[in-house]
């Protein structure tokens, strides 16, 4: 199986494997407790923070360990909601569900207004209408959530001008910076970010841990109630293994990042978009024009459906995905793709590549070869044509 599809979920690394069975056998004890075996907990999983405040750039009273990316982006807004008092929340469509889905349900709840930030076609946000928000709302935005690097098209967005923007107005600006962290260098003094998410599983560490950075001085209240960890902001006995993962993880991120792996792995990318449109000249590159991530390509196939197309490249040997969900027996095309304005024929029918830190060009010429047979045969197969 050739694995494209690294935007889902990384291989755990033997270094994080390791660390997380050393937890489980030695640090089992709750490092909440007083006591030598509750010490040497909480030794493991401050040694790991201070790896992971490393990778962010942060320092280690800043960050505060969650159980993934999608509960550090509810803390960050529905914390800052409520601590500011404030009632507004800005974002946009193009956001990950984690943010896209709550901002909605918190506005169907009462608990907030949300007001929708304008894009461009090819998935950037607009920054003049951002600031046109600050300064009609000027003191009812209590945050704005904005992307650093889009999931499924891997469209990097303006974070240090939208950041700056929210500093001129006194409003807190957090970044989904899930997608981004193991994979370029991140800084948070340089993103301008008062609040920066991301998770383990997505830099080769475990799943079930992500952290949440907290900029000094940013007012956020906890969303968890029932014990004091992580100074008060997440209730909960730290998850000791996968902290300790995430902890070898982003070291090993750093090694990483510190070598030529972003620029060798981007054009491995162009490289399988070139092999896959010369093979199929009617195919498209969605937000080709945007700066994206160096690992990932949305690539629209038109006339068929991406859970077609994501079988039978299953059957071939090649994990790919797509951004549109099966729901009730009726294929839904990416919510992402349609904001951008991608026709509904183009987007039911787009996939998404991402490449991992261990493709190789060998196997991105075979997936170009494993595409195009997976193609054809959905093609020849008239009841996966979209009509």
């Amino acid at each position: 199986m050739i694995d494209l599809d690294a935007n889902a979920t990384t291989p755990p690394l033997p270094e994080v494997i390791q660390a997380m069975h050393l937890a489980l056998e030695r640090d089992w004890a709750n490092p909440s407790s007083v006591h030598r075996p509750g010490q040497a907990a909480r030794r493991t999983v401050e040694l790991a923070r201070a790896e992971v405040a490393r990778l962010l750039g942060c320092t280690e009273r800043e960050l505060v360990f969650t159980s993934g990316g999608t509960e550090a982006a509810d803390l960050a807004i529905r914390g800052s909601l409520q601590a500011t008092g404030r009632r507004m929340l800005v974002t946009s469509r193009l956001e990950h569900a984690a943010v896209r889905d709550l901002a909605r349900r918190l506005e169907e709840h009462g608990q907030a207004r949300v007001a929708w930030l304008e894009h461009d076609a090819h998935g950037r946000i607009s920054l003049t209408h951002l600031q046109r928000l600050l300064a009609d709302h000027a003191g009812d935005v209590a945050v704005v959530s904005v992307m650093a690097a889009n999931n499924e098209t891997g469209v990097l967005q303006p974070v240090k001008a939208v950041s700056e923007a929210c500093r001129a107005a006194g409003v807190t600006f957090h970044t989904d910076a899930t997608q981004w962290v193991g994979k370029l260098p991140v800084d948070m003094a340089t993103l301008g970010s008062d609040l920066l998410s991301c998770s383990a599983h997505k830099l080769h560490g475990p799943k079930g841990v992500g952290a949440l950075a907290i900029r000094r001085g940013t007012p956020i209240e906890a969303v968890l109630a029932g014990g004091p960890q992580e100074r008060e902001r997440r209730a909960g006995t730290e998850n000791v293994p996968g902290i300790a993962g995430f902890g070898a993880a982003a070291g090993m991120a750093l090694s990483w990042l510190a070598g030529p792996g972003a620029e060798q792995g981007a054009a491995l990318r162009d490289l399988l978009e070139r092999l896959v449109l010369a093979a199929h000249p009617d195919a498209r590159i969605n937000a080709a024009e945007a700066d994206r991530l160096w690992n990932t390509t949305n690539i629209a196939f038109p006339g068929l459906e991406a859970e077609a197309i994501l079988l039978a490249l299953s059957e071939r040997g090649l994990a790919a995905s797509a951004g549109a969900a099966c729901s009730s027996g009726s294929l839904e095309p990416s919510p992402v793709l349609l904001a951008m304005g991608i026709p509904e024929a183009w987007a039911h029918g787009s996939v998404r590549f991402s490449l991992g830190r261990g493709t190789t060009e060998a196997q991105v010429r075979e997936a170009a070869q494993r595409i195009e047979l997976a193609v054809k045969a959905v093609r020849g197969s008239s009841a996966h044509a979209i009509r």
